[in-house]
């Protein structure tokens, strides 16, 4: 499956064990987290956790975001995530939470050649902004979240193929297609020719479905009602 398509999954999540399964399938070549998603998953130790999670992911990208809402600690973050290994993407919000532009943190952190994860874009002025303060050569992933778009019932394909022309002027910058809300979005992703797409391991799982023949799977779906209602003891007709 990961062969037919263009687009790289990254695996988004916080639990290593999981993290590690879909490293193990052959379909993940990269992998994000964020705060909300540590804070599920009950990390206690933050440099802990990324440090256990290099140990076992040593050859393909890892994003981690900075904590702090202030440009200066940013910087500190990003510089001792940054050193942990060479496979780190630091993640940064477009803006902090009083929606303060990060750009003058982005270009400065990118021009050093640390390499970023710019995450919680959602319109094409921040596109653009942000991929004119990267530094070109220096890998960078551009994070748009497309699926938070569509949350609010805007189309978010052509806004990321605006976003992808944005992305293609400037060297080493990626795009990413964020916050899919289901697998059909992988498939969208890969047709519009968008770099990376991260997914959560359920909606990974499901690209072993491609191209199942449909009435296989109605009958699938009625075999399954039937065993759960078999196994509930349901009744509706009392004897």
């Amino acid at each position: 499956m990961s062969q037919e398509l263009s687009v790289k999954v990254f695996s988004d999540g916080a639990v290593l064990e999981t993290m590690l399964k879909d490293l193990k399938s052959g379909l993940v070549t990269g992998f994000t987290t964020n705060p909300s998603l540590m804070k599920k998953a009950g990390i206690t130790s933050y440099i802990g956790f990324a440090k256990a999670a290099l140990k076992e992911i040593r050859d393909y990208p890892v994003s981690f975001e900075v904590f702090a809402d202030d440009l200066d600690t940013m910087e500190k973050e990003a510089e001792k995530i940054a050193s942990l290994g060479e496979n780190i993407y630091v993640k940064i919000p477009v803006t902090n939470s009083k929606g303060q532009t990060t750009l003058p943190l982005i270009r400065k952190l990118s021009q050093k050649g640390i390499k970023l994860n710019v995450t919680a874009i959602f319109t094409l002025k921040q596109t653009q902004a942000v991929v004119d303060a990267l530094q070109a050569g220096v890998p960078a992933i551009v994070s748009i979240f497309a699926g938070r778009i569509a949350d609010t019932g805007v189309d978010p394909l052509p806004i990321m193929a605006a976003a992808l022309a944005i992305c293609r002027t400037k060297e080493a910058v990626e795009l990413l297609w964020a916050s899919p809300r289901e697998t059909f979005n992988i498939y969208q992703a890969d047709r519009l020719g968008v770099d990376i797409i991260t997914c959560t391991s359920d909606l990974i799982a499901k690209l072993a479905l491609k191209d199942k023949d449909l009435t296989e799977y109605s009958l699938e779906t009625v075999q399954m009602f039937l065993r759960d209602s078999t196994s509930l003891g349901f009744k509706i007709l009392e004897d």
